[in-house]
C-alpha cells in the first residue's frame, strides 16, 4: 500500500480516531508519516487541483483534491504544507470537509439539502427561556436580530415560542430555508452542513455563509445557554476542550464559506 493511499485509509477511518476519545482512553493516534515535502496549486481542466511534489492528491475515495475556486485550494494545500513529520488529518479541517463534499455530497445533493434544511423545523434560536430573566433576555439580545435577518432577506419568518414544547414552523418559512440551502454548491454544502450541525442552528449557519454574521458571533449566539450555566456552576475542563476543538471545524468551514462568497 503507498503513503497515499494510507492516508486515504486512515482519512477514511478517522472517526474512529477522535483525539478527543484517544485522549481519554490514554491512547496516541498513529499517523502516517509525511510522504512528501511541498503541496502547492496546479490547474487541471478548469479546476485547482491540489499537488504534493507536483503529482496531484486524491481523496479518499480517489477522486482529485479539486475546486472551482483557487482559494480554497491555496487554503487547502497550506494545510499540507504546515504537517510536520507525519500526518494529521484533524489538524487539517479544510481538507476534511473538502473530502465530504467531493466524495458525498457531490453524490448525495439533494440529500444535503434536505438534511440542514430540516434544522429549521425545530431550531434552537426558536425555543426561549422564561426564567431566568437575565438569561432570557441574553438570548433576545443574540437570537433576535438573526431571526429578523432571516425573515427579512431570506424571506424565512419563524415563529418564536417560550419553553422547549415543538413548534410547528409555516411551510413558506421552510421552503425559504431550502431554497437559501440549495443555492450552495458542494463545498457550500458540506461547510453549510458543518457550521449548521456545530451551531445547532441552520439560520446562523445561513447568516455566516451570507456574511450577515461573523463566525465568532455565530459561535457566541450558539453557547448563549452554556456560558450562562457556566458562569453559575464554573467551566468543565473537558467540556472547553472539545469546545476549542468544535471551534477550529466551525472556523474551518466558515473560511470555505467566505471563500465561495
Amino acid at each position: 500500500m503507498s503513503d497515499r493511499d494510507f492516508y486515504g485509509d486512515w482519512f477514511r477511518d478517522g472517526a474512529t480516531h477522535d483525539p478527543m476519545h484517544a485522549a481519554q482512553k490514554g491512547m496516541k493516534p498513529e499517523l502516517p508519516k509525511r510522504f512528501y515535502s511541498e503541496a502547492s496549486v496546479v490547474e487541471r481542466d478548469g479546476q485547482h487541483v491540489v499537488a504534493l511534489d507536483g503529482r496531484v492528491a486524491r481523496t479518499p475515495a480517489k477522486s482529485l483534491l479539486a475546486f472551482s475556486r483557487p482559494g480554497m485550494a491555496e487554503a487547502a494545500a497550506a494545510e499540507w504544507n504546515g504537517q510536520g513529520s507525519h500526518i494529521d488529518p484533524f489538524s487539517m479541517p479544510i481538507t476534511r470537509i473538502a473530502n465530504s463534499a467531493i466524495d458525498g455530497v457531490r453524490a448525495s445533493r439533494q440529500a444535503v439539502i434536505d438534511e440542514i434544511a430540516k434544522y429549521g423545523g425545530s431550531d434552537f434560536l426558536c425555543y426561549r427561556a422564561d426564567q431566568p430573566e437575565a438569561l432570557a433576555r441574553r438570548q433576545a439580545e443574540a437570537w433576535d436580530p438573526v431571526l429578523a435577518w432571516a425573515a427579512d432577506h431570506l424571506g424565512a419568518k419563524l415563529a418564536v415560542v417560550n419553553g422547549i414544547q415543538y413548534k410547528q414552523q409555516s411551510p413558506e418559512a421552510l421552503a425559504a430555508i431550502a431554497e437559501a440551502v440549495a443555492r450552495h454548491d458542494e463545498f457550500g454544502l458540506a461547510s453549510l452542513h458543518a457550521v449548521t450541525t456545530l451551531t445547532g442552528s441552520v439560520i446562523l449557519a445561513l447568516a455566516v455563509a451570507e456574511g450577515y454574521l461573523e463566525p465568532e458571533a455565530a459561535w457566541a449566539a450558539a453557547h448563549v445557554d452554556e456560558d450562562y450555566q457556566a458562569e453559575l456552576w464554573g467551566h468543565d475542563e473537558e467540556a472547553q476542550q472539545r469546545r476549542a476543538w468544535r471551534w477550529r471545524e466551525m472556523e474551518a468551514a466558515s473560511r470555505l464559506l467566505a471563500l465561495a462568497r
